[in-house]
């Protein structure tokens, strides 16, 4: 018979029986799908689940969930709606059973970006729960509130934050920019954790790197004037993520209808074919999408797939070429599909903004300044013949899911007052 989770579940060193640390995970997963809440999927598959679900976990850390969710989509999130405050109260109202019932003593919370609405989010369910819970750990999945309070907050703002949000027993950051935050918040002590995905392609030697190779080696004849067929003549380029104008969506429209004349003007045998993949947040910038399609300068270069996942989202990334994301969204922390793009040995043109210059190598070529979609074309045409099989080694390196997992293991039971 499976042991109960928290009760005489711990592993044994020597007759001393080692305290697994209980966690409270006060976050939700998907749906609705984007990065934070993926990731916190990631972590809790990683850690073993909800304790109060799988049948008696006894790793190392204890995780009690409870899933978050207030937003049904992405349109929903950072509004205000009463039924969202009624959902938020019955969760504090399981947290606090979670602490009662099985003595979880450690409260994991991912607070909100600057966003008015969430911010209060937050103070309603620090207000609420703090006073149950000894030790608290934010991790910092979006950033800029600090920034956000110090430019735009009121007074009061400010203040009420710091008391309800302040000092935490653990801030934990993606990479050194979303640090800015925790240490706003005067978090006893920082940890750099950078987020992990699961290998999309274990058989990347066999599967993918000869046909990126061969697409490479082809793309380079046909510029050298040897003949190659219709598909080796098309540079396929991949847009995933939120269709929302910090992201890049436009800038990326922009540059690939300037790079494709400028490639015309060459006389280049190469063109660039561009797909969109992800769901629109705010329906005028959808129209303003749909209208910039049927402009004779995009015509027949751009697909719109939509929000894709799975085997679709797989597929993507194999048979496309190269990702770009010219992002300067405020709450950007991590850029996750700049990960998934170095697992699939992409190249990728993307910004310096926040965490991304963490991700790939100091000196990589594909960096062009936000809002410029003349940097992007120029990246992209650049990118064309690039070689870039040190990213998916980078990926491997720094980013598998099983590292990410390990290192946020190592800072949740290194910090000597966690365990107290």
């Amino acid at each position: 018979m499976p042991e109960k989770c928290g009760l005489d579940a711990s592993p044994q060193i020597g007759n001393v029986p080692a305290q697994p640390m209980k966690l409270l995970v006060f976050a939700h997963i998907p749906p609705p799908h984007h990065g934070q809440s993926y990731m916190v999927k990631l972590m809790l598959d990683g850690l073993g689940g909800d304790c109060r679900n799988n049948g008696g976990h006894s790793g190392p850390v204890q995780c009690y969930h409870v899933n978050a969710q207030v937003s049904d989509n992405m349109e929903d999130i950072g509004t205000f709606r009463i039924g969202k405050l009624l959902t938020l109260l019955r969760y504090c109202l399981e947290a606090i059973w979670c602490r009662i019932r099985f003595g979880v003593r450690s409260f994991y919370y991912v607070p909100a970006p600057g966003k008015r609405a969430a911010l209060y989010r937050d103070w309603i369910v620090m207000l609420l729960c703090r006073p149950f819970f000894r030790k608290f750990i934010h991790h910092w999945h979006a950033v800029g509130v600090g920034d956000w309070l110090r430019k735009e907050g009121r007074w009061f703002e400010r203040i009420i934050t710091r008391l309800l949000m302040g000092n935490p027993t653990l801030g934990i950051a993606l990479a050194i920019p979303s640090m800015r935050d925790a240490l706003w918040t005067l978090s006893d002590k920082v940890e750099i954790v950078p987020n992990g995905i699961p290998d999309p392609f274990p058989d990347f030697e066999t599967s993918v790197l000869p046909q990126r190779r061969a697409r490479l080696a082809a793309r380079r004849a046909v510029l050298a004037g040897q003949p190659a067929d219709a598909e080796t003549k098309v540079f396929r380029v991949l847009y995933i993520a939120h269709c929302i104008r910090e992201k890049g969506i436009f800038d990326t429209l922009d540059g690939v209808a300037i790079a494709n004349a400028a490639l015309r003007e060459k006389g280049s045998p190469i063109s660039i074919h561009l797909t969109v993949a992800g769901a629109f947040i705010h329906p005028g910038e959808e129209r303003e999408f749909q209208t910039r399609l049927t402009q004779p300068d995009l015509a027949g270069a751009v697909e719109y797939a939509g929000f894709v996942g799975g085997e679709k989202k797989t597929a993507l990334l194999r048979d496309c070429d190269c990702l770009c994301f010219p992002t300067y969204y405020h709450a950007e922390s991590f850029g996750l599909v700049v990960v998934e793009a170095m697992a699939a040995g992409m190249a990728v043109v993307t910004t310096r903004w926040r965490a991304i210059p963490e991700l790939l190598p100091p000196d990589y070529p594909g960096y062009v300044p936000a809002k410029s979609p003349a940097a992007v074309a120029e990246a992209l045409q650049a990118a064309i013949v690039q070689d870039v099989e040190t990213l998916r080694d980078a990926f491997l390196s720094r980013f598998t899911i099983e590292r990410h997992v390990e290192m946020l293991g190592k800072a949740l039971n290194g910090t000597d007052a966690l365990n107290t």
